[in-house]
């Protein structure tokens, strides 16, 4: 993200896995942990959506740790469907978040991936909330989070999504009486929309709390 983003290396479930680290400014409130794009078409932890994520995460006192899924960049393995790379990013909140504050970040296939980790993650670090943008729900399905997690749950939405089709999101969204913050004119990258994106997530950053 910058000259003093630190570079990591964790032992993953299937090798390797490539970590990068932003540190606030001032007192860590907790660890963000951001799950990049689909891995097959081009998902890495520089995509510019997840560093957005990043940048609003450390500006609110979080730590923001990107990782690269098995098989992307120097993490070693090969793509799972979904299924390794869940467990890729319950390493990683282990590793790094065990015992504090943390919020649980992804875009597209990565919110997916996050919200099964929310799910999933035993033992789990005091989970403070989820930041879902454009989550796959068009392609994964995605699970029904319980009432006490939705209440600390952001879900962004670009207007004119072509990749993750707007009803899609909202079909899953609905039943689970989860607000959708919807960007106007935005779609599946958020071009020209990245400011308001990391205004909203934020606002969202603010309003969970912390210690």
């Amino acid at each position: 993200m910058n000259g003093s983003t630190q570079r990591l290396t964790l032992a993953g479930p299937a090798g390797a896995l490539e970590l990068a680290l932003d540190h606030p400014a001032v007192p860590e409130r907790g660890v963000a942990v951001i799950a990049h794009p689909h891995p097959l078409y081009g998902g890495t932890l520089h995509n510019k959506v997840v560093q957005t994520l990043a940048r609003a995460c450390v500006l609110e006192g979080w730590r923001a740790v990107r990782f690269h899924f098995r098989g992307v960049g120097a993490s070693e393995g090969a793509f799972d469907h979904g299924i390794g790379e869940v467990d890729d990013m319950l390493a990683v909140v282990q590793a790094q978040a065990l015992g504090r504050p943390c919020v649980l970040a992804g875009f597209s296939f990565g919110g997916y991936v996050a919200a099964q980790v929310a799910l999933r993650g035993q033992p789990m670090p005091d989970l403070r909330g989820l930041l879902l943008v454009a989550p796959a729900a068009s392609r994964f399905a995605m699970p029904a989070l319980p009432p006490e997690l939705v209440e600390r749950t952001a879900l962004i939405h670009g207007e004119r999504d072509d990749v993750v089709p707007l009803q899609a999101v909202l079909d899953w969204a609905r039943p689970l009486g989860l607000p959708l913050t919807l960007i106007p004119d935005g779609e599946h990258f958020f071009h020209g929309r990245l400011p308001l994106l990391k205004r909203l997530a934020r606002q969202h950053l603010r309003a969970i709390g912390g210690p």
